[in-house]
């Protein structure tokens, strides 16, 4: 086992922007980048020793549809002890009910199956109802959390810190 891999589902192409943003920071020799809709076996994620994973939120506080096929496919493989980074992306005005809730729902499945889950992010900064993707404390995201709709000026700075954090918290240099 090896490196980072870098996992998203994305329909509008932002969630893959900030997905190929991340390979960058943390360096593409030093991770692997998968769009979710053309892997063939969920296995592929025991071939890392952290996994990052990138979705959108859509409708009512669902899952992208390949970042849900991914998820069911998941349901078969050991996760217990692997580790995981979350990032999500929505939209914290006109969804505010559910803001990054796709997030929260690989969070909660990743808990479920033993996996260890580092990347937390604090909701200052952010204006938001749901409570769906919050530590149970609710001062921070399970992960990123990224609004290209209200606050793009803010995501390579975000993605920059959050890159840096979880590096540390997950040991790597």
């Amino acid at each position: 086992m090896a490196g980072i891999g870098i996992f998203y589902g994305s329909d509008t192409g932002h969630t893959e922007d900030a997905a190929t943003l991340i390979q960058q920071l943390i360096g593409e020799e030093n991770a692997d980048l998968f769009d979710v809709a053309k892997i063939k076996d969920a296995s592929v994620v025991n071939n890392y020793d952290l996994i990052i994973l990138g979705t959108s939120t859509w409708y009512l506080g669902e899952l992208q549809s390949d970042m849900d096929n991914f998820r069911a496919a998941l349901t078969d493989v050991d996760l217990s002890g692997k580790t995981f980074a979350l990032f999500g992306l929505g939209n914290q005005v006109d969804y505010s009910d559910y803001f990054v809730d796709g997030m929260g729902i690989l969070y909660n499945f990743l808990k479920d199956k033993g996996a260890r889950i580092i990347g937390s992010w604090p909701v200052d900064g952010y204006d938001f109802a749901s409570q769906l993707s919050l530590t149970e404390d609710g001062e921070s995201f399970v992960g990123l959390a990224l609004d290209e709709d209200n606050q793009p000026d803010e995501t390579p700075e975000r993605i920059a810190e959050w890159v840096e954090q979880v590096k540390s918290e997950a040991g790597i240099s």
